[in-house]
């Protein structure tokens, strides 16, 4: 470094310190002097750039792509790919524009495919007229190949492969792209089509992107330390599945609403056969801000031949979903959902939460907001080694009578049947009755609630202390 480089770098820390400039300021400059300093240095034995040091960025226009919509864009994409995974940066970019694919993509390992969208885009024109189309900005993957190759559920028909539009691997990320199905008929039943992402290997991430409208999302399942953040879109069949996860995988700020499509025949199957949200084994999985609207389940929790999810739930939400929460099976660690917000009020049975008889594991929701015209707020079963527990929640609607059945009475907001339950500290904002408590639960404490208008908890005659614990409650009566 030349002297007078080396005392204006000196001066600038001085500047920083005496609050004279800020630290983006100093950053900026110290890079703009260290540009300098390897531009003037010309002695044969000075040190050259670090060969890490990155240089250039693969722009895919560069490898034939064509962001006209036209023609498929496979074999350029992969090739790019391909040569990013031994460039200096590892990066592909994707300029503005609409690239078509009939085939599919893999990332190799370590290599990056990033968009122009440096936050998650919407494009919610097709819903809403004068608002952006998938084709008018941003960086767009036209999937076009792979319709009907998968039946209902995403499993490979006889004869075809099934194979995942883009599939992730090691360290591999793809970033600010939009991914659209044109075929699909926004007035009609969905064309089934195999995953739109798969997650491989460890630490593979999708950031930034829009799921405009695929049949099934995000495979999430067969892989360690999965990031998913800041997603957004309508999938329609399933969103993200989450399976055979043995190291911490994050799912964070992922948006699913109908900006796609409200129309009546596909919404109504999407309400009928849609979730949004799937999770079986899965260790510690960490869930943080997340929604979804229009489903027939929210968030489901299964058990797979893997087993069953444990993990932190925080801040997430389902509106107008059939059941918001469905629990066939958890693992024994449990699930902890903390300031959730549900609800529901359409379908034969609007329900916000499901917990199935074959639940052995634990299901703990605390400062948790119910609301919505449902028949109820929770129906839950379980086998005796499982258990549900509502710590400072607050149940605003429930009993309201079915589009089906208009003459049905109010119901309690909680029915129990099965396994433990823990209701401490909540409050029951309507004067219909509270909970059903019946003869096969294990162990009740329902303590320090308040009720609107009188108590009304229907009791099983042989549920008594000290299997239950009933006190402390405070009603208008």
């Amino acid at each position: 470094m030349s002297i007078s480089n080396h005392f204006r770098l000196c001066s600038l820390h001085a500047m920083f310190l005496t609050g004279m400039m800020l630290p983006t300021a100093l950053a900026q400059n110290e890079e703009n002097i260290q540009n300098t300093v390897l531009t003037q240095t010309t002695h044969e034995d000075s040190p050259s750039p670090s060969p890490a040091m990155p240089t250039t960025v693969i722009n895919v226009r560069d490898y034939g792509a064509n962001p006209s919509a036209e023609g498929d864009q496979t074999a350029a994409f992969q090739a790019a790919l391909d040569a990013a995974k031994d460039s200096d940066t590892q990066t592909v970019f994707v300029p503005r524009g609409n690239y078509r694919f009939e085939g599919s993509l893999e990332l190799p390992v370590g290599v990056t495919l990033v968009g122009v969208s440096e936050s998650v885009p919407s494009h919610n024109g097709m819903r809403d007229p004068g608002m952006p189309r998938p084709t008018e900005t941003g960086t767009t993957f036209l999937i076009c190949g792979g319709a009907n190759t998968v039946d209902a559920d995403g499993k490979p028909l006889e004869g075809k492969s099934g194979t995942p539009f883009i599939t992730l691997n090691t360290n591999s990320t793809i970033k600010g792209v939009c991914f659209y199905y044109p075929d699909q008929d926004p007035e009609a039943e969905p064309m089934t089509y195999p995953w739109c992402v798969a997650m491989r290997g460890k630490n593979p991430a999708i950031l930034d992107c829009e799921l405009l409208n695929p049949y099934l999302g995000i495979d999430a399942s067969q892989n360690e330390r999965h990031l998913i953040r800041n997603i957004s879109g309508q999938p329609l069949k399933l969103g993200v599945w989450v399976d055979a996860i043995y190291d911490i995988g994050r799912i964070e700020n992922v948006h699913f609403n109908p900006w796609w499509s409200m129309k009546p025949k596909l919404f109504a199957w999407q309400m009928a056969n849609g979730v949004a949200f799937r999770f079986a084994r899965t260790d510690w999985q960490y869930v943080l801000n997340t929604f979804c609207f229009g489903y027939h389940i929210g968030y489901h929790f299964a058990e797979s031949k893997s087993g069953g999810c444990n993990g932190n739930f925080l801040g997430i939400g389902a509106d107008d979903c059939q059941t918001s929460l469905v629990v066939d099976q958890c693992a024994p660690m449990g699930l902890l959902i903390t300031n959730g917000e549900f609800v529901s009020f359409h379908g034969p049975n609007p329900t916000m939460v499901r917990v199935a008889a074959t639940n052995r594991g634990s299901v703990r929701f605390v400062n948790c907001a119910f609301w919505g015209p449902c028949r109820q707020i929770a129906e839950i079963g379980g086998t005796p080694d499982g258990t549900v527990g509502f710590s400072d929640c607050t149940f605003v609607q429930w009993g309201f009578a079915t589009a089906d059945q208009p003459e049905l009475q109010p119901c309690a907001a909680i029915n129990a049947q099965g396994g433990t339950l823990l209701v401490r500290g909540c409050e029951f904002r309507q004067n219909h009755p509270q909970l059903e408590l019946g003869e096969n639960l294990r162990k009740v404490v329902i303590t320090d609630n308040t009720f609107t208008g009188k108590t009304q908890i229907i009791q099983a005659a042989t549920l008594s202390e000290p299997r239950a614990v009933i006190r402390d409650n405070a009603a208008d009566e």
